[in-house]
């Protein structure tokens, strides 16, 4: 089992995804350790000199102006983290739930919490002994920072709550007994810092970004493919026409295509169709650099948003030891991380629209010169008639998920808290987007095999041919009508493992 340490150096996306996948074992860097405690003592230093500290010795929200009591501090602590839990829906996923541990994990520690190091010991305690908190995906509206969920992943490190631990679900005081782990005792503004920040946003982004860029290498496959079993044209992929619009993804989209379909004389089907007169293909083949390459430069500087935020302390307030100060400011706020999400569920929805398109052509004889429907007996069989009917509802659903979640807001907290980002709901949506589109390539993955099989005894380029006897060990060349959404399973199945 390999071992990933905390804070030795900056968090990349890939770090998360490992980790919240398994099989990894995560510590603390001295150099972290040493932070912790060094901003620990700080605090718990000027708690005791009896300054008024925002979240160590008074309320929250509309309530900071109310004082606490020293006896009831360890209380003030506890009861947030029991009030503040109240989301609904269904539970995250196992490794988005990792995900968020390991991020809340990494902001404590930078230092400027002044969290005990036992609190953080106590989250990676979590992750290494494979305790998964019960975190309802509804509640969040980012702003504050994502007090929700946070709370409920808390609940279980201090002995409260609910987790799934070995595929059962039960207590967090029986979890952490199983694991033979001891409930952490919350200190001066520890439930404060365990809730306060976008963990819960930013890991759902992570796996946005982790799947967009896999999606975009299916996309790429599956486009190419359906080129070749249209017959269209390569001359739309010219190094010289993007070199004059030089635009990164555009360049880099062309560039992968010309390999995939390189050395013409090696595709029969390319040599099959040399001079036949056809100048031009529809845009959904002709502008795939042009439409990918979009996405693609959209996804990069997405990337640089969330793994930015990934390595931020959005808690608050915020301990800066060496400047002897404690103060209270805004990085709980999820405006950045909303709307990447936004403009990264628009980028891909277009992934899926193109796409559809593509579709479209193939099973449209007056286009394609192939089978209707791609299917040898058209009439008694309707082929993938419905195949690409199913794909235009899953584009239209995309076109209402993309409506962006972060030109919303609602005043909250008695209009303390008045204005939100609704970046959770932009994340989760965001992932709705992209689940959608791996559909929709699916099926044009599955139309592209069956158009280039019915181009036999004529192959595409062995690349290609890799590919569609990938396909091929899943799915079988369609004779006749048959029940297509086992295929389709199959092969988004498949899809995940491009």
């Amino acid at each position: 089992m390999k071992t990933f340490e905390l804070g030795k150096k900056k968090l990349a996306i890939e770090d998360v995804v490992k980790v919240a996948r398994g099989g990894v074992q995560v510590s603390l860097s001295h150099a972290a350790i040493k932070r912790i405690e060094k901003s620990n003592r700080y605090l718990l230093k000027k708690a005791s000199s009896g300054e008024t500290i925002y979240g160590v010795n008074t309320g929250f929200g509309l309530l900071s102006n109310v004082r606490i009591e020293e006896k009831d501090l360890a209380r003030l602590q506890v009861n947030l983290l029991r009030s503040h839990a109240v989301g609904t829906g269904v539970p995250l996923s196992r490794e988005q739930v990792r995900a968020m541990i390991l991020l809340r994990a990494a902001t404590l520690t930078q230092g400027n919490s002044g969290v005990s190091l036992q609190v953080v010991s106590g989250l990676l305690d979590l992750l290494n002994h494979n305790i998964v908190p019960f975190i309802p995906e509804q509640g969040s509206v980012g702003a504050s920072g994502d007090l929700s969920p946070l709370a409920h992943l808390a609940l279980v490190l201090i002995g409260e709550g609910k987790a799934l631990v070995d595929g059962e679900w039960m207590s967090g005081s029986q979890a952490l007994k199983i694991r033979r782990l001891k409930p952490v005792i919350l200190g001066p503004k520890e439930g404060l810092a365990l809730i306060n920040g976008t963990q819960f946003m930013a890991a759902l982004a992570v796996f946005a970004v982790n799947d967009s860029e896999q999606l975009l290498r299916v996309a790429l496959h599956a486009g190419a493919m359906t080129l070749e079993a249209l017959r269209g044209t390569t001359t739309a992929f010219d190094e010289k026409i993007h070199a004059v619009r030089p635009h990164p993804g555009q360049i880099e989209v062309a560039r992968m295509f010309r390999e995939l379909l390189a050395h013409p004389g090696k595709s029969q089907i390319a040599k099959s169709h040399e001079g036949c007169g056809k100048v031009q293909d529809p845009y959904s083949l002709r502008c795939i650099p042009q439409v990918h390459g979009a996405t693609l430069d959209t996804l990069q500087f997405v990337r640089e948003i969330v793994e930015r935020e990934i390595n931020s302390v959005t808690d608050n307030p915020l301990v800066f030891v060496d400047e002897n100060q404690i103060l209270s400011g805004g990085n709980f706020h999820g405006q950045y991380l909303a709307l990447a999400m936004d403009y990264l569920s628009i980028a891909m929805a277009e992934i899926g629209s193109i796409s559809e398109q593509r579709i479209e052509k193939l099973i449209n004889p007056a286009i394609s010169d192939l089978p209707a429907f791609l299917i040898k007996k058209s009439g008694i069989n309707s082929g993938f008639m419905i195949v690409q009917v199913a794909a235009a509802s899953i584009v239209s659903e995309n076109k209402t998920l993309c409506h962006p979640a972060s030109v919303d807001t609602i005043p909250t907290s008695a209009d303390k808290e008045d204005h939100v980002s609704m970046g959770a709901w932009a994340a989760r949506k965001c992932l709705r987007v992209i689940e959608n589109v791996r559909r929709v390539l699916a099926m044009e993955v599955m139309a592209g095999a069956q158009g280039l099989d019915l181009l036999a005894p004529l192959k595409t380029t062995p690349r290609l041919e890799k590919i569609k006897a990938r396909v091929r060990s899943e799915v079988p060349f369609f004779e006749e009508d048959a029940p297509f959404y086992e295929a389709i399973a199959k092969i988004e199945i498949l899809t995940r493992e491009w």
